[in-house]
């Protein structure tokens, strides 16, 4: 049984008022809080990190979804567990050799682990991550090549959701891309429960409509506990 998790992306928010904007999220009905960190480096762009995630933790008790797009991802668990992160996802392209290290160190500080992959990277690669004695706790399949909001979703990228849900039927299994109305049914009906919405919220005249529809399609997909 998998449950149905709503993570808006605070990338597509008013980064001014980050504040009112994630407590505007979760009166729409929002259950996790998206925090897309890019160093510059793994990724052209940059955008947050610790500091910024602090500051929002004084204001909300939320979970704090952090995919960190960056190159050294176990420089950067200390400070995002002081800054209170809930969830740090690292990419499994930047730790083919040394992942089981930093998920130990991940859960360590109090933080649930995830594994992300890119569109050209094969879903068999974070299988060993998912089977390990100290496992992950999430696999984030990217629907779109990592580094800026706004792009196209990727139907193709199912493919990898359906091989996850058929060998992890209990997995959370997180989908990040041009997720919306449109393409959401086709993400859930794959195996997709955590649901990763940027501009499709945050431009939408009426967000929490938008929110319940991700929901319920996921509910409609698959046994929701």
């Amino acid at each position: 049984m998998v449950k149905a998790k709503i993570a808006p992306s605070m990338l597509s928010s008013d980064f001014s008022n980050l504040a009112s904007e994630a407590e505007r999220m979760l009166r729409c009905g929002a259950d996790w809080l998206h925090m897309d960190i890019m160093d510059g480096h793994f990724v052209p762009n940059l955008t947050i990190g610790a500091p910024v995630i602090e500051s929002l933790r004084k204001h909300t008790d939320a979970y704090l979804d952090c995919h960190l797009m960056v190159t050294n991802p176990l420089d950067y668990v200390e400070p995002f567990a002081k800054a209170g992160a809930s969830g740090f996802t690292f990419h499994v392209e930047v730790c083919e050799d040394n992942w089981q290290e930093l998920v130990k160190e991940i859960k360590s500080k109090g933080m649930k682990a995830g594994v992300s992959l890119k569109p050209g990277t094969p879903v068999e690669k974070v299988y060993p991550l998912v089977e390990a004695k100290d496992p992950v706790e999430m696999v984030l399949i990217m629907t779109v090549e990592p580094g800026f909001g706004g792009q196209k979703f990727m139907p193709e990228m199912m493919d990898k959701v359906r091989a996850l849900r058929t060998k992890y039927p209990s997995l959370d299994i997180e989908v990040d891309g041009g997720l919306g109305p449109s393409t959401i049914d086709v993400a859930t009906s794959a195996g997709a429960n955590c649901i990763v919405a940027g501009s499709s919220v945050f431009g939408a005249p009426d967000p929490a409509q938008v929110i319940s529809l991700l929901r319920k399609s996921v509910e409609d997909s698959q046994p929701v506990s």
